[in-house]
């Protein structure tokens, strides 16, 4: 359950919705603050941070040189990673506004799989570091082209967005039109990350490329908060009214369609000057394995995922995260139907942001040692009953809420309830990157660990969208008021309102999944859990990777 600063286990999703955990939201970089899942947000996704290929065997010619030295290439890479996170904070909102707009929780399943291309971006990665042209620079050679087309697809959708979300004629918001073109928005996003993420590599000397992964951290954090936060925000016509204006509007101080219109053409105003300003590194030479082929790479993955001990991990960890799928997908959509406004859930993330920073430091001494999967396995019940926490957090906020609201002690509670679930999150996704850093085989380590993170987004995004399309078959209605009919379908609910009824939930289907889903993550805990824990007892030859090349 996490604010929505969306939004990957592993993923970089931010921060919770994200779908990454309802409340719970990006990489290898920090598990996504959003209000939607595990996949979409656990997070969001630090894992992924890591290359595809090993750190080329970088030769400085010059002599060392001091991060002063490289400060513009610092502060490119710094913005690059803002405008990476733009989209995804974005894309983070768009659920808790559907919500808003009473659009059923089968609709917000299917758009959950927007979140989806951070985590498959292996798929694709290979053809992107493989491909390119010599002239032009390798890495330039897909950011220049791919940001081109980010920048005028938010200038497109900025016409189109209002129209697709509803806001024109009254309409019911396009579900599927929207699923379809923020897939491609992400897609593109997830396509640039590949990109920056090589350039760092080769843009920085060996002596500063360690600020690559604070560039990456910070940038998506802070372009995340700028797509969720800051705009869901200024898009709140109470919001802005209370604390920013003198006179009420009816409107916020932004809109979808101008914060798009204004993102698309810093897109393209930077993507020029990168183009025609920023050189790629000539001096640098990247080894054999980093210039390995396509196909070489793809039979690499191949061979990996048939060893043994990794298929044991994959069955283990994409079953994992089922006990904590109705709290992180759902929990940050009901609170907002219950009432609570969208805009603050997500400034709930503010005060988390500390804490997040603090608390992969603390853990890693506990995960530091030959056994981190211990961690994992500790942390796992405590974090399934919040589960049951959150379902009573749901079932209490009606009976808070006032005219004005909700009561400042309401806000503390979740705020507290939120920051204790960090805690177990966290303790459970650094246990998971130590784990796959201290199993990967080194001589392949960029492509063994993001497979291994690869799959462990996958374990969260899955049982999000299953969690998020269950709410409504597993939800009772009756209708009141118009005898002889029923609410089973969408069909027979227009008719009982037409008759003058109205549809009354008997039984909220989040509640039937919350137990469900607690008692599944308790049976995988109890029988399954000793198993992933042994996984770490496995001899080192076990992990080891046999190549032929």
């Amino acid at each position: 359950m996490s604010p929505t600063i969306s939004c990957k286990d592993s993923s970089r999703q931010r921060r919770p919705g994200s779908y990454q955990n309802s409340l719970d939201v990006m990489k290898s970089e920090s598990p996504p603050l959003d209000f939607y899942g595990d996949g979409h947000a656990e997070t969001v996704g630090a894992g992924d941070r890591v290359a595809l290929f090993q750190e080329p065997d970088v030769r400085p010619l010059g002599t060392p040189r001091g991060y002063r030295a490289e400060l513009g290439s610092i502060l490119l890479l710094l913005f690059l990673y803002v405008l990476q996170g733009i989209p995804l904070g974005l894309a983070g909102s768009i659920p808790l506004i559907l919500q808003s707009k009473n659009v059923s929780y089968t609709d917000q399943a299917f758009f959950s799989f927007v979140f989806w291309p951070f985590s498959l971006k292996l798929l694709w990665a290979p053809l992107v570091d493989a491909v390119y042209f010599r002239s032009f620079g390798r890495r330039k050679s897909w950011l220049v082209p791919t940001q081109y087309i980010l920048g005028l697809f938010m200038m497109y959708l900025s016409v189109q967005v209002d129209s697709l979300l509803g806001e024109k004629d009254g309409k019911t918001p396009d579900v599927v039109a929207l699923t379809v073109t923020f897939f491609l928005f992400e897609f593109l996003a997830a396509t640039q990350d590949i990109a920056v993420d090589g350039w760092a590599l080769t843009m920085l000397s060996r002596e500063n490329v360690g600020y690559a992964s604070t560039c990456n951290s910070v940038g998506q954090t802070a372009g995340y908060f700028l797509g969720n936060v800051l705009f869901l925000a200024l898009e709140s016509a109470s919001f802005c009214n209370k604390y920013l204006r003198f006179h009420p509007q009816p409107r916020g101080i932004v809109t979808l369609s101008d914060f798009l219109f204004f993102w698309g053409a810093v897109f393209l105003i930077t993507t020029t000057l990168v183009a025609l300003l920023k050189k790629e590194n000539k001096e640098r030479t990247p080894s054999k394995d980093e210039t390995k082929g396509i196909m070489d790479t793809y039979k690499l993955l191949f061979s990996i995922v048939k060893m043994p001990a990794v298929l044991t991990f994959c069955a283990l960890i994409l079953t994992a995260k089922i006990g904590f799928s109705a709290a992180d997908a759902v929990t940050g959509l009901k609170l907002v139907e219950e009432g609570v406004p969208k805009e603050h859930l997500a400034l709930l993330a503010v005060p988390m942001v500390p804490l997040q920073i603090i608390l992969p430091l603390i853990i890693s001494k506990y995960t530091a040692g030959p056994q981190p999967l211990n961690t994992f396995y500790k942390a796992m019940p405590f974090r399934l009953l919040f589960g049951l926490e959150f379902a009573l957090l749901v079932w209490w906020t009606p009976k808070v809420k006032y005219e004005g609201g909700f009561p400042i002690y309401y806000y503390i509670i979740l705020l507290l309830s939120y920051a204790l679930h960090q805690v177990t999150l966290y303790s459970m996704y650094v246990a998971i990157m130590a784990f796959n850093a201290k199993v990967s085989d080194p001589l392949i380590g960029g492509t063994y660990m993001t497979l291994l993170n690869t799959v462990s987004n996958l374990g969260g995004n899955w049982p999000a969208t299953l969690a998020l399309w269950l709410v409504d078959p597993l939800t009772a209605k009756e209708c009141v008021g118009a005898q002889g009919h029923n609410c089973g379908t969408t069909a027979a609910a227009e008719l009982c309102t037409k008759e003058g009824g109205s549809c009354i939930i008997t039984l909220d289907g989040y509640y039937v999944e919350s137990v469900i889903c607690m008692t599944l993550g308790f049976v995988w805990w109890l029988f399954l859990g000793p198993k992933f824990k042994k996984l770490q007892d496995e001899r080192a030859s076990s992990w080891k990777c046999r190549r032929t090349s």
